[in-house]
């Protein structure tokens, strides 16, 4: 009866976050009228879905890329030399990004994937510089060092602007959460978390590793490539020493840790955390390096005290709490009813 009861209180604690939060975000927009704050807001959802999407491949199979931002800078120039040269519509444009993207990962991941470890990272990362390089020497395409500019979406004030991409940016997140939601609970998840688990092992078990994770590589990289294409026509700019920077990997990496990769939503969590956190100590202290600093001590100390992450590890110390009262629990029932029995007996 006790077992029954928490699951039922687990259940109605979950869906009534989640619903809460859903609601949250819908109206977010509207309840946060200013620019400023909307600016924040895409900024932190945009996050969101990237560190989701870098932690589908990371978080299921224990590979970490480094080189996740070449897959956002490689969608980002999709769409706008798309929209740019070819005059393509913007949003379909975005989609394709992400089948363009994933493409490119096939490759990417059937050379990059024959390593491990620190092979990986390094060739991953080292993805990062040659897109960079090829960005800047081809010139006629991609405008070289000086990006390219991309018409503005017409019809929407100043006020409004930001609206549009915010809710773009929310719905890549719910497709990426949706879909990792849906793996956790398929063969393919199973096999994903038996590589993690021992790569060598899963394999004389049947499972076809190296397919499992170019699926996993591939569908990674799609969902980023999608956040680079939104995240261009949103600015409509591309600069590409920011597109394909290293940070943009950094980020998405430094969110899933802080909030869990074990976790569906701490990815999530972690990007919302870190990037209001971030543009606040920037608003205080201007585009210094110092916010960098704070922001690195802090996820310091938190990785030291919650080194598995911020909901796994609430998680756990709730798992503890729990099963502590309801051992008190149960020894003062054994207790009562012995005393009962006792003055019985009597």
């Amino acid at each position: 009866m006790l077992s029954g009861s928490k699951e039922a209180i687990g259940r109605f604690v979950k869906w009534g976050t989640l619903l809460l939060l859903v609601c949250l975000a819908l109206a977010y927009p509207w309840l946060f009228p200013n620019p400023y704050l909307r600016f924040v807001g895409v900024m932190t959802v945009m996050y969101m879905g990237l560190a989701t999407s870098w932690n589908l491949m990371a978080g299921n199979t224990g590979y970490v890329s480094l080189g996740h931002s070449a897959f956002f800078g490689v969608g980002a120039y999709f769409t706008g030399i798309m929209i740019v040269r070819f005059d393509m519509p913007p949003f379909a444009m975005v989609a394709a990004a992400g089948v363009f993207v994933g493409l490119f990962a096939i490759v990417i991941g059937w050379l990059a994937l024959r390593t491990r470890d620190a092979s990986f990272v390094i060739v991953t990362l080292a993805l990062v510089y040659i897109m960079l390089l090829l960005a800047q020497g081809w010139r006629g395409l991609t405008g070289g060092s000086s990006g390219l500019s991309l018409p503005r979406m017409e019809g929407i004030g100043r006020e409004d602007a930001h609206v549009p991409f915010y809710f773009a940016f929310l719905i890549l997140l719910a497709v990426v959460l949706f879909t990792t939601w849906w793996i956790g609970r398929s063969k393919f998840g199973m096999g994903l978390v038996a590589i993690r688990g021992d790569e060598d092992k899963a394999a004389a078990l049947g499972v076809n590793t190296d397919l499992y994770k170019l699926i996993a590589f591939v569908l990674s990289a799609g969902f980023t490539g999608i956040g680079g294409g939104i995240y261009v026509y949103w600015f409509s700019y591309i600069e590409p020493f920011f597109v394909f920077s290293i940070t943009i990997g950094v980020n998405m990496i430094l969110m899933a840790l802080l909030g869990g990769t074990r976790s569906l939503f701490g990815p999530a969590l972690g990007a919302l955390l870190l990037v209001p956190g971030t543009q606040y100590l920037i608003g205080e202290y201007g585009s210094t390096q110092l916010h960098v600093v704070l922001t690195g001590l802090l996820l310091g100390a938190i990785v030291m005290v919650l080194p598995m992450g911020i909901i796994p590890s609430l998680r756990s110390a709730a798992a503890h709490l729990w099963s502590a009262s309801s051992g008190a629990s149960s020894a003062a029932t054994c207790t009562e009813s012995d005393e009962v029995a006792e003055g019985v007996g009597r």
